[in-house]
């Protein structure tokens, strides 16, 4: 009981400091413009409030709330599918994201000045075009493994649609060359066009993973037992995993949709997570959430400020960061480990 109490202490610690640390990220991220840091933030004129408050500010949340429903989905995943490399991406929704945008500049492109209604999937726009994009993958991956029963079918099923996907994306690229700076951007990811509705959306849909993997959290314990011991536990290891299935496409489509394919931040955030020794799922979830939230805050300001007046790609600031940290534990024993 005291070890479980002092776990428990512990998680609720660092949950603390997290937010704090959010915070933190979240003011640095209102003061930090295209010149470096600055103080438009204590600034009272008009349009150094706009700057802050329309432009600065949901940016940097944007980037946080992204980051919390990546680090969340890859707790997710690496509990579903017991295995500590497993990331948001391995339903194939990265490639079913690439490619809708992909399909979304070309239509726009081949839609002649002044004609009628544009096709349903211009109409979407971009971040319409990669959520669809991405849930549509999902889905076609659950219909190629037959459901979620069979974790090793799902995981082949989701490599072969990220594939297939995938390489349609490059050849409507190869067809049309003029899509790829713009197609570039959404690869290697980018928080400067999140503003406050897209903040809301990404809020709601994190409250929502939140409670429903909440629910599914008991299952996760069990499973990390193996699926036999989850079910002679009684757990209702089926039905959780579709929820926990659903959350997984969910948190990942509503984040790629907004700030497009950031890599590393979804596999990282629930290790990092985990070397604190949460225990249970339950907690291992949330404090994934927050650790991907802080993870993606920072890389935005690097992102924004290492360069200054040139934004580098937020996506490459996560992959260094995130490569490298998982590189450092590589050379750690019990590398392997879920715990």
């Amino acid at each position: 009981m005291n070890a479980m109490a002092s776990t428990a202490r512990r998680s609720r610690w660092l949950a603390l400091w997290l937010l704090l640390a959010s915070s933190c990220l979240l003011a640095l991220g209102a003061s930090v413009g295209s010149a470096g840091l600055d103080g438009l933030l204590l600034s009272c004129d008009q349009v150094s409030r706009q700057i802050v408050f329309e432009i600065r500010l949901p940016r940097s949340l944007g980037a946080w709330l992204a980051g919390a429903l990546l680090g969340l989905a890859g707790a997710v995943a690496q509990g579903l599918f017991r295995n500590p490399l497993a990331d948001p991406y391995l339903l194939g929704s990265a490639s079913g994201s690439s490619l809708g945008v992909a399909l979304a500049l070309l239509l726009a492109g081949l839609a002649p000045a002044g004609a009628g209604p544009a096709p349903w999937l211009l109409q979407l726009g971009l971040t319409g075009s990669a959520f669809v994009g991405a849930s549509l993958a999902v889905l076609l991956t659950l219909a190629l493994a037959r459901g979620v029963q069979h974790t090793l079918r799902l995981l082949l099923a989701g490599v072969v649609v990220g594939v297939v996907l995938g390489a349609l994306g490059s050849l409507v690229m190869m067809l049309s060359p003029q899509l790829m700076q713009t197609l570039q951007a959404f690869i290697l990811g980018s928080t400067g066009f999140v503003g406050w509705a897209a903040c809301a959306q990404m809020l709601a849909v994190l409250l929502l993973c939140l409670l429903l993997a909440g629910l599914g959290s008991r299952v996760l314990d069990g499973l990390a037992l193996g699926e036999a011991t989850a079910r002679s536990l009684g757990l209702p290891v089926a039905a959780m995993r579709v929820l926990l299935v659903l959350v997984l496409a969910l948190a990942t489509s509503s984040a790629v949709a907004h700030t497009g394919l950031i890599g590393f931040v979804g596999l990282a955030a629930p290790h990092l997570a985990r070397s604190a020794r949460p225990g249970l799922h339950g907690r291992l979830l949330l404090l994934s959430a927050l650790v991907g939230g802080v993870l993606l805050a920072a890389a935005d300001l690097l992102a924004r400020g290492l360069l200054a007046p040139q934004e580098l790609p937020v996506g490459v600031i996560t992959a260094v960061l995130g490569g490298s940290y998982l590189l450092w534990r590589m050379q750690r024993p019990g590398a392997g480990r879920m715990s």
